[in-house]
């Protein structure tokens, strides 16, 4: 798979310090979020012992806190990241412009203009949605399940492993109904 993406490199490569600031709101809009099921752990155990209105609005305010953060974060990520596929769809297809100009009569009399189009559209939007949005919820989803895990195991491992059991079991379900699916 790397060696078929391996002509995208070049181009991701002029936009690393914009994915490197990318990933830093990945990174810390999933530390930020990860904490807020640790923050109402804590209200709820207030809750339990008797708190001050004064306290659950202190919890109140951590939780918008958090919440904001998170916000700002996400924002900044997608706005990173989302901006950088698009430039890069926007370089691949000046690229790809220049390079049908080079073409001969002869390219254009064997291959249909609807086919160019089709992969000056379709298929330069389907890269631009693997290098935007694609790498974003993949790069959230592995962090938000690292930190979760992180809490999940300090809590009880043993609760932790029953609920992730059934994960490999769900995983071969799913990828034989959808091939079952897909034939369909």
């Amino acid at each position: 798979m790397l060696r078929e993406l391996r002509p995208l490199f070049a181009y991701m490569r002029r936009y690393r310090w914009g994915y490197l600031w990318g990933s830093l709101c990945v990174i810390a809009t999933n530390a930020v979020w990860v904490l807020f099921p640790k923050v109402l752990q804590q209200a709820i155990d207030a809750l339990n012992h008797g708190v001050t209105r004064r306290r659950v609005l202190f919890f109140a305010g951590i939780l918008i806190a958090i919440a904001l953060i998170k916000g700002v974060f996400l924002y900044a990520q997608r706005w990173i990241l989302i901006g950088i596929s698009r430039e890069i769809e926007f370089d691949l297809r000046n690229d790809l412009f220049r390079h049908l100009e080079k073409q001969d009569t002869g390219f254009y009399q064997r291959y249909r203009t609807g086919d160019i189009m089709a992969r000056l559209t379709n298929d330069l939007n389907a890269v631009r949605m693997l290098l935007g949005p694609a790498i974003m919820y993949s790069a959230n989803t592995l962090m938000f399940t690292v930190g979760a895990l992180f809490f999940l195991l300090r809590i009880s491992p043993y609760l932790t492993l029953v609920a992730l059991a059934p994960a490999p079991i769900a995983s071969i379900v799913i990828q034989y109904l959808g091939r079952k699916i897909r034939r369909r």
